[in-house]
Formats: structure tokens, C-alpha cells, sequence
């Protein structure tokens, strides 16, 4: 089970990682608008706020990825914490931004913290 929730949480922050890029990187480019589904304008007037989100973002994963190197004592709480995050935050982005984030946000976070929970 440790070796799940280690590959899980990994994937987790792979995804964060991807947010980040994203929305910090990618955001007013035509792959950005595509994925949003939002015109340039849209995309153009919010991506002060998008990189705000994409740095939130790539701070849940360097807290996903400590969780997976650092000391054997830490880990445990580690990852609890910052998957529950993630978690919160995905449920917060389908209720209020798009119904899409449960899949690719919160979903994974929880399946992973399932598993880090049963540990």
C-alpha cells in the first residue's frame, strides 16, 4: 500500500506540476483558450489571476513531492495535509469554476489520500 500511495501522490503532483504550467505558461496561448474554452480576450484580461492560481498550484505540488522524499517522520502528516489541499480545492473549483475539476483534481487527490489513510 505504501508503494500505491506513493505512485498516486506522484501523479497527484505531476498534475499540479501541469496546472502550474498551464495556467502560469500557457494561458493566453491558443492551447490555454482551447482548454479553458475561453476567447483571447477572456484569457488575456485574467492571467494575472491564472498565474496567481498556476503558483498555488506548483506550491501543492512541492508539498506532494516532500511528502515523497522527505524523512520517514514527516511523511505520513505530509502527505494527509496536503492531499486533503488538493482535495478541498477540487471540490471548491467544481462547485464554483467548472464540473470537470472533480475528475482531474479532486478524484485522484482522494483516491490517493484513501490510500495514504489505510496505510
Amino acid at each position: 500500500m505504501a508503494v500505491v500511495s506513493s505512485i498516486l501522490t506522484g501523479l497527484v503532483a505531476a498534475l499540479h506540476i501541469y496546472f502550474l504550467v498551464l495556467e502560469m505558461f500557457l494561458w493566453t496561448t491558443p492551447f490555454g483558450q482551447k482548454t479553458f474554452k475561453r476567447s483571447a480576450e477572456e484569457q488575456e484580461s485574467t492571467k494575472i489571476l491564472a498565474a496567481n492560481q498556476g503558483l498555488y498550484n506548483g506550491f501543492l505540488a512541492a508539498g506532494l513531492i516532500w511528502s515523497l522524499v522527505g524523512s520517514a517522520t514527516i511523511v505520513l502528516p505530509l502527505r494527509v495535509f496536503f492531499l486533503a489541499c488538493v482535495v478541498v480545492a477540487g471540490l471548491y473549483g467544481a462547485a464554483t469554476a467548472a464540473k470537470q475539476i472533480l475528475f482531474v483534481q479532486a478524484i485522484p487527490a482522494a483516491a490517493a489520500l484513501a490510500v495514504t489513510l489505510a496505510l
